[in-house]
C-alpha cells in the first residue's frame, strides 16, 4: 500500500497495536509472572520486586515526556526505532541480572528509552492520521496493548516453567528485537493535509495545553493507581488462594481478552457520546467492581468475574487517550501525551508498589484493593468536574454565537 495515501493509516493502526502489545505487555505488568520465581530464588520481598516494575514505569513516564517532544520535532519513525532496540536489549540483559539494583536499572532504561519512545509517539501518530473516527482507531491500538498485557504474562509463565526466569527474559528480549525493529521501519508520518487538518471536537479544546496536562494528569494518576492493582497483584492473589501459576495467569488472560473488546467498544462509544462521558462510564465501572476480587477465592469464580471487570476497566485507557486527543494542540500532541501519561505510568507504579507494601504489612490483599477503589473515586470526581466545566463552557460559547447572529 502506498505510504502517502489515507488508506495507509490502517497500516499505522495495525503496527502501533502490535508494537504496544509487545512492549507494554512486558513493561506495564509483565513482571507479575516473575514475582514468585524471584522471591523464591533471591528471598526478596514482594514490595522490593514490585518496585522493579515501579521504577520501570517511572522511566516510562519520564521517557515519554522526552521522547514525545523529540517525536514532535523530528518525526516518530526514528524515535520508534530507538525504542524498539532499547526495549528488546534491556529485557535480554535482564536475563543476566544477579542483583536487585541491576533489574532496577535495566527496567528504568527499558521504560525511559524503550516504552517511552513507543507509547506517546505512536498514539500521537495514530491521531495525526485520522481527522475523524479517532476514537475507534485509538481503541484498536489500545486493544492491542490490552492483548499484550494479557498474553505476555501467560507467555512468561509458560517460559518460566519450561526454561526458568532467566531463559524467559532472554527469549522475550530476542523476540522483541526480531518483531519490533522490522515493524518500526514501516512507521510513516501522516500526509500534510491530514496532519494539519482540523478535527471536530466536543468542546474540550477550550482548555489550554498546560491546564489539560495538569487536570488530566491528576485524574490519570488516580485511575492508573487503581488499574495497576489487579494487573500487578491479581496473579499472586490467585496463587495465594491455592490456584496454580498457569491457571492464575489464565485469569489475567481472560480479563485482558475481554479488555480487547472493551477498548474497541469504548473507542466507538467515545465517537458516539464524546470522550469524557465514555471515560466517566469506564472509570465508574472499574471503581465499583475492583474490590470484589477479594471476595472471590476459587478459579471458577475469578474466571467468571475477570471478563466482567475487564470489559469496563479497558475503556478507561481508551477514554484517557481519546480525551487527550480532544484537549491538546496537534502540533504538541506527542509532548502533551507524554506529560499526561507520565502521571499515568507514575500511577501504575505507585499502585503496584503500595499494593505490595500493604500486602507485606497485612498478609492479605483486602486493604490493597480497598485503597485502589478509593483512588477510583477521586478520579471520578476530577473527570466529572472537568466534564461539567466543559459543558458549561460550550453553553456559554453557543450563547455568545447566538447573540452575535441576532445582532
Amino acid at each position: 500500500m502506498p505510504t502517502n495515501t489515507p488508506r495507509y493509516r490502517w497500516v499505522i493502526v495495525a503496527i502501533s497495536a502490535l508494537m504496544l502489545a509487545i512492549a507494554m505487555g512486558q513493561l506495564v505488568n509483565g513482571l507479575s509472572a516473575f514475582v514468585l520465581p524471584l522471591e523464591a530464588e533471591f528471598g526478596w520481598t514482594r514490595a522490593e520486586i514490585a518496585l522493579i516494575n515501579t521504577i520501570g514505569l517511572i522511566g516510562l513516564g519520564l521517557g515519554g515526556i522526552l521522547m514525545g517532544r523529540v517525536a514532535d520535532r523530528i518525526g516518530a519513525r526514528s524515535v520508534v526505532i530507538c525504542g524498539s532496540v532499547v526495549t528488546g536489549a534491556a529485557v535480554l540483559a535482564a536475563s543476566q541480572a544477579t542483583a536487585l539494583w541491576q533489574l532496577y536499572v535495566l527496567f528504568f532504561v527499558a521504560g525511559a528509552f524503550g516504552g517511552g519512545a513507543l507509547f506517546a509517539p505512536l498514539l500521537a501518530l495514530v491521531g495525526g492520521w485520522f481527522n475523524s473516527g479517532a476514537g475507534l482507531a485509538i481503541g484498536i491500538v489500545a486493544a492491542g496493548q490490552a492483548a499484550g498485557q494479557g498474553g505476555l504474562p501467560l507467555l512468561s509463565t509458560l517460559l518460566i516453567e519450561a526454561i526458568g526466569w532467566r531463559g524467559a527474559f532472554a527469549t522475550l528480549g530476542i523476540l522483541s528485537l526480531a518483531i519490533l525493529v522490522p515493524l518500526a521501519l514501516l512507521v510513516r508520518q501522516p500526509p500534510t493535509v491530514l496532519a494539519s487538518g482540523t478535527r471536530a471536537t466536543d468542546g474540550a479544546r477550550t482548555l489550554t495545553a498546560v491546564s489539560s496536562v495538569f487536570v488530566m494528569g491528576a485524574a490519570v494518576l488516580m485511575c492508573c493507581s487503581l488499574m495497576s492493582v489487579p494487573l500487578m497483584h491479581l496473579v499472586p492473589f490467585a496463587q495465594g488462594c491455592g490456584i496454580p501459576a498457569t491457571e492464575a495467569s489464565g485469569i489475567l488472560v481472560v480479563m485482558m481478552l475481554a479488555a480487547i473488546a472493551g477498548r474497541i467498544a469504548f473507542g466507538q462509544i467515545a465517537d458516539w457520546i464524546g470522550a469524557i462521558p465514555a471515560y466517566l462510564t469506564a472509570s465508574a465501572w472499574q471503581t465499583a467492581l475492583v474490590f470484589l476480587f477479594t471476595r472471590l477465592h476459587s478459579l471458577d469464580q475469578l474466571m467468571a468475574f475477570a471478563p466482567i471487570y475487564g470489559f469496563g476497566y479497558a475503556g478507561v485507557m481508551t477514554g484517557v487517550l481519546v480525551t487527550i486527543g480532544r484537549v491538546t494542540p496537534v502540533a504538541a500532541r506527542a509532548t502533551c501525551t507524554g506529560f499526561i501519561m507520565a502521571f499515568g505510568w507514575a500511577g501504575h507504579g505507585l499502585g503496584g508498589a503500595v499494593g505490595g507494601y500493604l500486602y507485606d504489612m497485612t498478609a492479605t490483599y483486602d486493604l490493597t484493593f480497598a485503597v485502589a477503589a478509593l483512588t477510583g473515586v477521586v478520579n471520578l470526581a476530577i473527570i466529572g468536574a472537568l466534564g461539567l466545566y466543559l459543558s458549561q463552557r460550550r453553553s456559554h460559547i453557543r450563547c455568545v454565537d447566538l447573540v452575535s447572529v441576532q445582532n
